[in-house]
């Protein structure tokens, strides 16, 4: 049986920074790979070391451009299999697609359980992952998942600035679980705020507030922000019953379309978000602070690696 011995670490062209910050953290150099097009739009892979027997981990978020960073991932994987690796991890800080994560209309696909299907075949023996949209997500594989949280880090964040009178606020129901987590760690109450999406579009109509905001400083926590419909709708909804200041925190920078336009032009004070995707520098307007996951992936990579417990981190 393998023993791995020797920790390899490899990126693709996705979030290569993140991969290095990970190896930083590990005492580790970042693996030798080439990963590139050809002229024809085709992929190509070569690792440029010895892993034969090794325990390797691929370092690709499905950032965008989606399509093309989740063929690089398939491609890396396939060809760290054919290395003869001991043990393949694919460490996915963002699972694109998680919102397509069951039927909720006629005649459409799961597209998250195809990309599992995908990741699966490719040859990966498990998956590491920060906050999937969806919980079920995990069962979709049917190889070991390890999905870490930053629930903790965002509120110590929130905890160290010494904000008073807050009330951590969930946009819909589907992240009340993760506003009760944060209200827990902070100890403040938590409200939620009803949303109504528009059919396939990214608008969003916010209704009903369920809790007290009156004259609190509200605090919106998400898993991810795409086109910033959802946090500004909950952020309107919110000053509509009183609110005071608005903070935003969310695990996932997509921030798709005129989403940074919109948050600066917003009520919203600040976003936090962490750095399991890259933000270009176009993008990186002046409300948003990122808080970086290396620390935390580089210790459930040692973990792994060490047989050791990866849920111990949280308890």
């Amino acid at each position: 049986m393998p023993t791995f011995e020797d920790l390899k670490v490899f990126t693709g062209n996705a979030n290569p920074r993140l991969a290095e910050d990970i190896c930083a953290y590990l005492g580790i150099s970042l693996g030798a790979c080439e990963v590139f097009k050809f002229s024809n739009d085709n992929t190509f892979v070569r690792i440029l070391e010895n892993i034969r027997e090794r325990d390797v981990f691929l370092v690709q978020p499905i950032a965008a451009p989606v399509n093309d960073h989740i063929m690089e991932l398939l491609i890396m994987i396939d060809a760290a299999r054919r290395a003869s690796a001991g043990r393949i991890t694919a460490v996915v800080p963002y699972y694109a697609y998680g919102r397509s994560d069951k039927k909720d209309q006629p005649r459409v696909p799961i597209t998250a359980r195809l990309v599992a299907n995908l990741i699966s075949v490719a040859g990966a023996d498990r998956l590491l992952t920060v906050d999937l949209h969806a919980g079920q997500i995990q069962g979709f594989f049917n190889i070991p998942v390890d999905e870490l949280t930053t629930v903790p880090m965002l509120a110590n964040y929130y905890a160290d600035k010494g904000l008073t009178n807050l009330v951590v606020t969930a946009p819909d129901v589907g992240a009340a679980e993760r506003a009760d987590d944060t209200s827990k760690i902070l100890d403040m109450p938590f409200a939620i705020v009803e949303k109504h999406r528009i059919g396939n579009e990214d608008r969003v109509e916010s209704a009903n507030v369920i809790g007290d905001v009156e004259g609190k400083t509200a605090l919106i926590v998400d898993d991810e922000i795409g086109s910033g419909g959802t946090v500004i709708a909950t952020a309107q909804a919110l000053k509509k019953n009183g609110a005071g200041d608005i903070y935003c925190c969310v695990t996932h920078p997509v921030l798709s379309g005129r989403a940074v336009e919109v948050i600066e032009n917003s009520e919203i004070k600040e976003l936090v978000v962490t750095d399991t995707l890259p933000i270009p520098p176009e993008k990186m307007g002046s409300k948003i602070k990122v808080l970086s996951v290396a620390a935390t992936l580089g210790e459930a990579i040692h973990r792994i690696h060490s047989g050791m417990s990866v849920g111990a981190m949280f308890e």
